[in-house]
């Protein structure tokens, strides 16, 4: 088996053995990333070789930092990694090289991983569609006409071209999970708080966005997000969880699932989407668990206002500087424009009217939890689009009325800040890889992780179904 086919933490205990140097494991990886990312297009910014394998050979003298020692990384290219590019996917950042790491990227960095370069993201990372005018476009590897989706669709694409064992990446309206669903691998959103993320700027009301890990199978998830994990002083609401790897080994009990669905009509989904998920439910049951399908639990109409409304509000308050300067301002996306433009025409009762509506619905997923353990929808209402697309403008005939319309499906969760892991689901008639979303309640990431690790241990969809060619 070729090295970079093995999952992260077994690669890591062949390193640790000497069964497999680093210098040896960096060199499979500028191969394959030579090999496979011009056409696919995930990573970015990518390092000099030589300066890469140096790195390599002298973590194979050093003492082991942690599990990460020795291990290519690639960070997501809206994080600050020291001495690269972070450009946003932005012309206005393009060129900008970081001075220090993000907290989270420090992290990685002293458990032992190297640092090879970014992976690609849409510009400010808005949009589940991985394009901008410094990168390009990322291509989904299982269809290069098709979208990796986003906005960790170069970290997702990477994972499934085995140009990476683990990668990091950022959710807020699905985009751990989209792409992981688009590319047939894991992504996990955290519950919120649990990874801290840029300490600049305002760091209580924006409570939307959250850091998380992705990778090819649930250990993995578990080991990156324990790493990553942890308070940080400058940021209040972070938290220290208990450690998530040690909890897989332990016994699961057959679990709740409360199916979705289509919210009752409110969520259209493309054609082959709801069959996925109901072939993939049927497994579950096979496996034990007890699925039930569930009705609306919330007026889906108030949840979108919610999300909208906060939604802009956080991106107003991080990029309405940039809107402020009429020069940049023409170097920013529609997207962008559309949502600093909303935010800045709010008044703080609307705000708080949405807030409140996202209070009501933590209060009634609270009492759903009291019923099932795991929330389930699909990951995304459609199969991976033209690349050359913007975004989908209808669903199963539904018009999409915004350019992020077409990925409510993520909001139930995200509103909240509960923690979801994409887990792959499978393949549709149209050979593409789709995924579903297992959502739990506050604090629960042990237990989503041991039912993705139930779930792997029958399926292991990554590797039964790895990237043609």
């Amino acid at each position: 088996m070729d090295i970079l086919d093995e999952d992260a933490r077994a690669l890591s205990g062949a390193l640790e053995r000497g069964d497999v140097s680093a210098v040896e494991v960096m060199q499979a990886t500028l191969a394959r990333i030579n090999a496979v990312n011009p056409q696919v297009n995930a990573i970015v910014s990518l390092r000099d070789g030589d300066a890469l394998l140096a790195e390599a050979q002298a973590a194979d003298s050093a003492p082991r930092k942690g599990w990460l020692h020795g291990i290519p990384i690639a960070i997501k290219d809206l994080a600050n990694a020291r001495g690269l590019p972070t450009s946003k996917g932005s012309p206005l950042f393009e060129g900008q090289i970081a001075q220090q790491d993000d907290v989270m990227v420090k992290r990685l960095r002293d458990a032992g991983a190297l640092i090879i370069g970014k992976t690609n993201t849409p510009e400010f990372g808005l949009g589940s569609h991985t394009f901008n005018p410094v990168h390009g476009a990322t291509c989904n590897p299982y269809d290069l006409g098709r979208s990796a989706g986003g906005s960790s669709g170069g970290a997702a694409a990477a994972l499934a071209a085995r140009m990476l064992t683990v990668a990091d990446g950022s959710d807020m309206m699905g985009s751990l999970r989209n792409p992981a669903g688009w590319n047939n691998v894991y992504g996990m959103r955290p519950t919120w708080g649990t990874i801290p993320g840029d300490a600049d700027g305002d760091v209580f009301l924006h409570q939307l966005s959250t850091l998380g890990p992705m990778a090819r199978c649930p250990q993995d998830l578990a080991a990156l997000l324990d790493t990553m994990t942890g308070a940080d002083a400058a940021q209040p609401l972070s938290t220290s969880p208990d450690a998530t790897l040690p909890m897989l080994t332990a016994p699961l009990p057959a679990q709740r699932i409360g199916y979705l669905g289509d919210w009752e009509g409110a969520l259209p989904y493309e054609a082959g989407i709801a069959e996925l998920s109901d072939k993939a439910l049927q497994q579950m049951s096979a496996l034990g668990h007890h699925v039930i399908n569930l009705p609306a639990p919330f007026d889906a109409d108030q949840l979108w206002e919610s999300w909208i409304t906060l939604r802009s509000f956080a991106v107003a308050g991080g990029s309405h500087a940039l809107y402020a300067d009429s020069e940049k301002r023409k170097l920013l996306k529609p997207a962008a424009i559309w949502e600093i433009e909303r935010g800045l025409a709010m008044s703080a009762m609307q705000v708080n009217h949405a807030s409140m509506v996202r209070s009501d619905w933590l209060r009634a997923v609270n009492r759903l939890f009291e019923q099932v353990d795991v929330l389930v929808l699909p990951s995304a209402q459609c199969w991976p689009f033209d690349v050359n697309a913007v975004h989908p403008t209808e669903i199963a005939g539904v018009a999409m009325d915004t350019y992020h319309r077409w990925m409510q499906v993520v909001i139930p969760a995200g509103l909240i800040g509960l923690p979801v892991v994409n887990i792959p689901a499978g393949f549709g008639e149209n050979g593409l890889p789709g995924g579903l979303q297992l959502i739990g309640r506050h604090g629960s990431d042990g237990q989503l992780l041991k039912l993705a690790q139930h779930w792997h241990t029958a399926t292991d969809w990554p590797r039964t179904r790895a990237m043609p060619g």
